[in-house]
């Protein structure tokens, strides 16, 4: 199943990419749409970190191609931010809160220009956002993971992007920090961005996400959650682990879920 999307926001054409000749992703080819909360959910091993590596650029395909609206990466990459991994990142480089979330202008100034007031302002606006302001000042290794993860999304925000790759942003955070991760998509969402989110929790990413990209290796299917999150989708996906699966249609079926707001 691979829904068609006029305008598409990204386009994925016949993307391999293979590690030591044995592929982590065979023959995807997908478009996405504008505006949206999009989850990439999958069994471990599926390809979902492969996947916006890829689009990003950040690993090599071993064949086909990708355009963001409408164009090479290249030519658009300034609207264009990406929030890898929290476990990917050196957290104990000396480093403020202020300092990280500032890198996000960066992509917004010529090499050797300096920053300005007005880029401070941006960056403060942006840790308001995901309420750390009051620990500008804070080295990031002094912080929980949950505050981490939250810098990392203001240096994100910082960006003034219109298209987002957040890779599992809610791995390893505190009920508060989900909420107010959730709170800012939705925000984001309503303010025309669009949010292309890696995701490992089949019931959450029901209730989070308006279009899903089921990935195990190759594309299973591609589309509206509601579309998507049927049992001969999840069971292609997942290869018939019939017990989460069937917990998931239960909270389907008794939160009579409805259709995320378009």
């Amino acid at each position: 199943m691979n829904v068609l999307v006029e305008n598409p926001v990204i386009e994925a054409h016949d993307i391999t990419i293979t590690y030591n000749r044995k592929p982590a992703l065979w023959d995807i080819d997908f478009a996405l749409p504008a505006g949206k909360l999009i989850g990439i959910v999958g069994p471990n091993g599926a390809g979902k970190s492969t996947l916006i590596k890829a689009i990003m650029g950040i690993i090599p395909k071993s064949s086909g191609y990708v355009k963001v609206f409408n164009q090479p990466l290249d030519e658009v990459r300034h609207r264009v931010s990406y929030v890898p991994q929290r476990e990917s990142v050196d957290w104990d480089f000396p480093a403020s809160v202020l300092d990280v979330v500032m890198m996000g202008r960066y992509g917004k100034r010529s090499l050797f220009s300096r920053l300005s007031k007005s880029d401070k302002e941006i960056a403060l606006e942006s840790l308001r956002k995901v309420r750390m302001e009051p620990y500008v000042n804070r080295q990031i290794s002094q912080l929980s993971g949950g505050q981490q993860q939250r810098v990392f999304l203001a240096r994100s925000l910082a960006q003034q992007a219109d298209l987002y790759f957040m890779d599992e942003p809610f791995a390893g955070i505190d009920a508060a920090t989900e909420n107010a991760i959730l709170e800012l998509m939705s925000d984001m969402r309503k303010s025309g961005k669009t949010i292309l989110v890696v995701h490992h929790d089949l019931q959450s990413a029901y209730e989070y996400f308006d279009w899903i990209v089921l990935l195990n290796t190759r594309l299973v299917a591609c589309g509206p959650t509601e579309e998507v999150f049927t049992t001969e989708l999840l069971n292609e996906a997942y290869g018939g682990k019939l017990t989460m699966l069937s917990k998931i249609g239960d909270i389907i079926r008794k939160k009579d879920l409805p259709i995320r707001e378009k």
